[in-house]
């Protein structure tokens, strides 16, 4: 499974559930589940293993104007 996770998921501002993500783009949470595991959509783990999405980037992709990530 890719998931691409980061080590200071507050330095980018809020997180957002997969529900939330999903009410914004108007799809169902697992297809975020899923835009994350293709990694289409960068994901941050919380410490139960759960998924989070940083807000800036959300609201970008939802603008049209995606930005470059940093290669790892």
């Amino acid at each position: 499974m890719a998931v691409t996770t980061t080590e200071a998921p507050l330095s980018q501002g809020a997180l957002l559930t997969p529900g939330e993500v999903a009410v914004l783009f108007r799809v169902d949470p697992k297809t975020v589940t899923r835009w994350a595991q293709a990694g289409k959509l960068s994901a941050v783990r919380t410490l139960g293993g759960h998924r989070r999405f940083h807000e800036s980037e959300v609201r970008q992709l939802l603008t049209g104007v995606p930005t470059q990530r940093a290669a790892e």
